[in-house]
């Protein structure tokens, strides 16, 4: 397979190869990776993947991410603690801030760079049941998932209208406005953080 030289080649492969790249976008949405999201939903504007089933991979990936973190802090997050004692601190002020506010914390964690991977553990390790965490994961990675394929969607239509009438600037204003609304979310964060004790 001949390495792409520039991006319409690397999107025609995506197209020739659409089913194994929904996978890889399932698997980086386990993670939350807003880079590959971001560039997947461009990827769709541009007609190499269908729009559907990336945002239903980007869910379910994201969604189940979540879950398996979920369950292993739930049954192995003390022993995993003490085998990597520089998270403790970190892993316990985010569980006293699930157990204070879990809606907030499950609904916004996949945003700011800091917590993304590891608050699944942290939530295993809080009082949350699995009866109210799931719910409101599902309906968190559905937002997300919508909301990060759209903005690289819509970034993808800015693009392409840019090289026919530069006063568009919808797709750029929606990429601004969710990079502020992240760097929102991490300084809520880290002043939540700031504000927890350390005991």
């Amino acid at each position: 397979m001949p390495i792409p030289t520039d991006l319409a080649s690397f999107l025609e492969i995506i197209r020739q190869h659409g089913n194994a790249v929904y996978s890889i976008v399932f698997a980086y949405a386990a993670s939350h990776s807003l880079l590959i999201t971001l560039f997947a939903g461009f990827a769709a504007h541009a007609g190499a993947l269908a729009l559907g089933p990336l945002i239903a991979a980007c869910w379910i990936g994201s969604f189940l991410g979540d879950a398996i973190r979920f369950w292993i802090g739930r049954r192995y997050g003390a022993g995993l603690l003490r085998r990597f004692p520089k998270l403790e601190r970190f892993a316990r002020v985010i569980t006293r801030l699930t157990d204070n506010h879990y809606l907030w914390m499950i609904m916004a964690h996949r945003y700011p760079h800091g917590i993304r991977g590891a608050a699944g553990f942290a939530y295993g390790m809080s009082n949350i049941s699995w009866a109210a965490f799931l719910p409101i994961n599902l309906v968190a990675s559905g937002l997300w998932a919508v909301i990060v394929v759209s903005i690289g969607y819509a970034f993808g239509q800015f693009s392409e209208k840019a090289l026919n009438n530069a006063s568009s600037t919808v797709g750029l204003a929606m990429l601004v406005g969710f990079l502020a609304l992240s760097w929102y979310l991490s300084r809520r964060l880290e002043q939540l953080v700031e504000q927890e004790p350390n005991g």
